[in-house]
Order: C-alpha cells, then structure tokens, then sequence
C-alpha cells in the first residue's frame, strides 16, 4: 500500500495530542496510593506501564513480535534498548520534579528540554552509536551520515513548516517556563506549598534539566527503531502499519524497566520498605491498582506516540515535539484546576496564555505541514508532455 495514500497528518498530530494527554494526567493516579514508600508504588508502576501493558498490547497486535525480535540486528536492538535505559535515568527523577515543581511548571521545563532534544538529536546520535558498535553503513564517512540525518528535516515545503512548529513549540514552552519563574517572584512560600506541599524551585529546576534531557532517549530509541519497524511489515505474519511500531516500543521500554525495577529493588532493601507489599494496615488491593493504572496511562502517551506515526508519512519525527507541547498544554491546564497558578499576577498568567497559545498554535501547524508535500502536484512524465 502507497503510504502517500494512508498519511492523515490531522489525525496523527490527534493521536499525539491524546498521548500528550495522558502524559500529563498520568501522575494523579499515585494520590490516591496509601501507605507506601516512593519505591514500593514507583516499581509497581514500572512492571505494568514498562513491561505487562506494552507486552501484552504487542502480543495482540504483532502477530510476528518474536520473529521481528529475533530477526533484528543486535546493535538496533542494544541501541533502543539502551536509550530505553536513558530514559530510565531520567524517568526516575521525573516525579520527584512533579514533587517539587508542581504538575504545571514541573512538566513544562522538563517536557519542553525533552522536546528539543528527542525532536532534533535522534539523526546525530544513532549514526554515532552504529559507528562506535560497528554497525551501519561502515562505508559511508560518519559525518556524511549524520548530514543525511539531518537534511532530511528541512528542504521540502513540509519540513520546512515542520521546523517552524517545532520552533513554536520552543517558544511557548520557553513563556511557560517564564510564567513559572514569575511565579517563584510573585508567591510566599505558604502559598506556593499550598497547592505544592514540597514546593522547591531550586532543586526542581536542578532536576528538571537534568530529567528532560535523560527522558529524550525515550525519543532516540523509539525513532531509532526503524529496521525492526520494517521487519514487522514484512516478516509474515505481517503486522499493520499502524502497530508496526510496538515490537520496538516493547524494546525500548524492557531497557527502561531494567533501570527503573533495579533501582526500587535496591530502594526497598535499602530503606527496608519490602513489607509494603504485604502490610495488614495497607489498602493493598487499591495501591496496585492505582499504581499500576499509572503505569499503564503513562504508557498511553508513547503507545500513541508510535501509532500516530504512519498517518504524518515523511514528516513523522515531529510527533515529539507535538507530544511533548501537547504533555505541557494539558499540565498546565491541570495546574490551574489544581490551583497551581492561583494568585498570581496578570502578567505571569499572561505569559502562560501566550505559551499554551503557541503550544496550540504549533500542533495546528504541524497537522498542516504533512499535507504540503501532499498537495503538489505530480511531476507528469515525459511521455506524457511529447504528446
């Protein structure tokens, strides 16, 4: 099937604002869990949102997921697995940034230096790891392929727009980081922890660079993947193009889980916190389930991530950064209900809405940009012309 007739920009760049959706609602769940260390809860919501919900969709949509794994080169599956493991790093610290930052201000810093670089690096880094493991076209000057790379993000009518809304993205996520810093200004210290009990704009900027820049290897893996994509159009059975993605979402999130089972592992014989699974005074039945539907929403956004993909046709690698501001328009929306924002002044909030109006802005022109290309006209043949 000729993807130029299957490509519904409009409807891709919806299917990532669903995922930016429950990118930004997945951390509510974890208010209702009792009783439990950090730990306890977080390992839950790794086993289910990193490994039994991507598994178990893969199984059911992937009729040929165990032949594409075994039938992928080693190096892309060590790559996507390792970026998984990045993203594991920095996944660890994301919700002690919510914790310190606030869903609104926390998600836009961290989303937003996320953004950048999962939208702008993925064509630098995988040729730089294949000629490190000695994989890839070894023929080719490393620089020659990174070139490559990136031409391919800009040059066509398409990507060109592309960029364009990728560069609004940054920028409303740079007014909203601004609203957040006018709001450290604004605020004492009793009414910023009233709607954020540890309220910390210090060590939640620290960890907010340092978590948004680790969570981009969640985008180096899933965009890194694309052998084991084409396996799975073409190793019978075959899979559709619209799940091709989960045989390498499964990839990237088992390096994820690694990082992320290993660490609360450790965190619990440290912290002597293991008795939280079996506590007498502990609704346990509930904190599984609230936490593992966190893992599980949380996975959502990444699941319509790798779906949304197929209908944006050439101009695919800009569902992250609509991901991403799409994560940040609906936390700060949430930040508001929540009451995050509440005293502020008229020109902190000014700065917010102006972000969330570029946010908006830049998901409108990204559905727009994949339809350019579309909508020249063919070249007519030579035949054709002599007639």
């Amino acid at each position: 099937m000729d993807p130029a007739t299957t490509t519904n920009p409009v409807l891709g760049v919806l299917i990532f604002a669903l995922g930016g959706l429950a990118g930004a609602v997945f951390y509510l769940p974890f208010k209702r869990v009792k009783n439990w260390a950090w730990e306890s809860y977080w390992l839950v919501y790794a086993l289910f949102g990193l490994l039994i919900v991507p598994l178990a969709l893969a199984f059911s949509t992937a009729p040929n997921l165990v032949a594409v794994l075994k039938q992928s080169p080693s190096s892309i599956l060590v790559y996507c697995c390792l970026c998984g493991a990045m993203w594991g790093v920095g996944g660890l610290t994301w919700g002690l940034m919510i914790r310190y930052l606030g869903v609104g201000l926390g998600l836009a810093i961290g989303c937003g230096l996320c953004s950048a670089t999962g939208t702008l690096l993925p064509p630098i880094i995988k040729p730089l790891f294949q000629k490190l493991v000695g994989a890839g076209d070894q023929s080719a000057a490393l620089w020659d392929q990174i070139r490559t790379g990136v031409s391919a993000l800009y040059g066509t009518p398409s990507t060109n727009m592309t960029l364009v809304g990728v560069l609004l993205s940054l920028v409303g996520i740079v007014l909203v980081g601004m609203a957040g810093m006018s709001k450290e200004n604004e605020l004492p210290d009793e009414a910023k922890k009233k709607a954020v009990a540890e309220y910390n704009f210090k060590k939640g900027i620290l960890v907010a660079m340092f978590s948004g820049i680790m969570s981009a290897g969640m985008s180096f893996g899933l965009q890194g993947g694309s052998e084991i994509q084409k396996l799975a159009q073409s190793v019978t059975p075959i899979t559709s193009a619209t799940w091709a993605g989960m045989p390498v979402l499964v990839v990237v999130l088992f390096g994820g889980f690694l990082v992320n089972f290993l660490w609360c592992l450790f965190l619990n014989l440290k912290n002597k916190t293991t008795s939280d699974y079996v506590k007498a005074n502990t609704p346990l039945l509930g904190n599984l389930v609230f936490a593992g539907l966190a893992g599980a929403i949380w996975c959502s956004q990444f699941i319509c991530f790798k779906t949304g993909e197929p209908a944006m046709g050439k101009t695919a690698y800009v569902g992250w950064a609509v991901l991403m501001a799409s994560a940040i328009l609906f936390s700060a929306v949430l930040g508001l209900i929540l009451g995050e924002w509440k005293g502020t002044s008229s020109r902190t909030r000014s700065f917010l809405a102006l972000g969330l109006v570029l946010l908006i802005s830049s998901a409108v022109v990204a559905g727009y940009s994949g339809s350019l290309d579309q909508n020249k006209a063919p070249p007519v043949p030579a035949a054709e012309k002599s007639t």
